[in-house]
């Protein structure tokens, strides 16, 4: 991975040319471009957004985009598209097993839950990916931005602006719109992708804990200049309202030779947070492990938050140290990539997941709380471990599929069963 190339920042301003002078100066789409390229923008946002909010990239490239034939319905759809029956109920999945005929990512796609149909204009979706092959099409998703979080596997994601590759304990974010081939690194790979129909996803606020933490800008890194010039039948996918629709190319969609804007792909190294934590008492609130965020209509709520619990140091007085009980306005979906979740001691398994919706009591297991109830109050370094969450104003439902798989954990209310009674009165 050390050879790719890539440009650091977040919301910057890019520009990158895969030949020389390809870039146009001084305005944005010339007469005629260099190269007899075309011009092309790439809007990821309304026009007459505020210029900070304003999402957009020139693309310079060898065909536009336009020159498609008609786009026909797949017969074979994402799995778990339809959602299920009401249920305020705590969930927990075991992971999903690996495929064992071929599939790629798109074929791997397992819808799990989902805040609303997939034509709403807001809201977030969630899956999970499962494969064991490389795409061999192209693919882009109408609906909305996607996280890609893997769990195993390494994948290299080759974009129309350039390839990010990325491993587990890292991250991608691929803008809505943008045409992507995924392919693996690995024998197989497997992880978690939200798709985030709402505003785009950018950093939250520091407020008042200053200028420095959480994830710095230096440390996200985008693609630079890299164009296919292949004439061959290449079938172009897109994800348009929850469905999946294709035409054929005649060549490669991914020949993009160069480029300026800022609504780019990115990556991100979850190891390179810098943790937030408590060194008097109490447990934090989970907001102060937001990677990214996106806003709502309503002032101070996320459409999502992406926040990881990343490896840390404990330091705290005469308190308890895990996440404490609670009832929460926002709706949680959880995954794991590595290690154990310093607040399950077991059924909490890397690729699986948890939802926890509005108003759903929840917290530490049992056998947790009373480890840590006993626990002897010195420093304590939680190390080899990454879990994270999708967290959502609006209720997250579980599809159908994820609600009658035999993932599902049915006896996962059990982890709080057998809490005793400790209450002391007058003592």
């Amino acid at each position: 991975m050390n050879d790719l190339i890539y440009q650091s920042g977040f919301g910057n301003e890019f520009s990158s040319e895969a030949l020389p002078g390809a870039l146009p100066v001084g305005q944005n789409s010339p007469q005629q471009v260099p190269y007899g390229l075309y011009a092309e923008l790439l809007s990821g946002t309304a026009f007459t957004v505020p210029r900070g909010e304003s999402r957009r990239t020139w693309m310079y490239r060898i065909r536009p985009s336009a020159a498609h034939p008609r786009y026909q319905r797949l017969p074979r759809q994402i799995a778990g598209g339809e959602l299920g029956p009401i249920t305020p109920n705590r969930l927990r999945w075991s992971p999903f097993e690996l495929p064992s005929e071929d599939t790629d990512f798109i074929d791997g796609l397992l819808c799990v839950a989902a805040t609303a149909s997939a034509d709403a204009a807001s809201g977030v979706s969630v899956y999970s990916y499962r494969a064991n092959t490389s795409m061999q099409r192209a693919f882009f998703n109408a609906d909305g931005e996607m996280l890609i979080v893997p769990e195993s596997g390494r994948l290299r994601l080759v974009t129309e602006l350039g390839v990010l590759e990325i491993e587990p304990l890292e991250i991608a974010v691929l803008p809505r719109g943008m045409r992507f081939r995924v392919e693996l690194l690995d024998a197989t790979a497997r992880g978690y992708v939200c798709e985030n129909h709402g505003a785009a996803l950018r950093l939250p606020d520091l407020g008042p804990i200053g200028s420095n933490g959480l994830a710095n800008p230096r440390d996200f890194l985008a693609p630079v200049a890299h164009y296919e010039d292949v004439e061959c039948p290449v079938q172009l996918v897109q994800k348009f309202l929850g469905e999946l629709w294709a035409t054929t190319l005649d060549h490669s969609p991914l020949d993009v030779v160069a480029w300026h804007g800022n609504n780019v792909p990115y990556k991100y190294d979850l190891r390179r947070f810098n943790t937030i934590g408590t060194v008097s008492f109490d447990h934090p609130d989970p907001s102060i492990f937001t990677v990214l965020t996106a806003p709502s209509d309503t002032h101070g709520m996320a459409n999502v938050d992406f926040v990881i619990f990343p490896p840390r140091w404990m330091v705290a007085e005469s308190t308890f140290r895990p996440p404490w009980f609670h009832r929460n306005l926002m709706n949680e979906f959880m995954g794991l990539i590595q290690g154990a979740y310093d607040a399950k001691a077991e059924g909490f398994l890397p690729g699986g997941a948890s939802l926890h919706n509005c108003m759903s009591a929840h917290g530490p297991d049992n056998a947790t709380t009373r480890q840590a109830i006993a626990a002897d109050l010195k420093p304590h370094k939680i190390d080899n471990t990454m879990a994270f969450m999708f967290e959502t104003g609006r209720v997250l439902r579980p599809t159908r599929y994820a609600l009658e798989s035999p993932q599902l954990q049915g006896d996962y209310d059990g982890c709080w069963a057998g809490m005793e009674k400790t209450f002391t009165q007058g003592k």
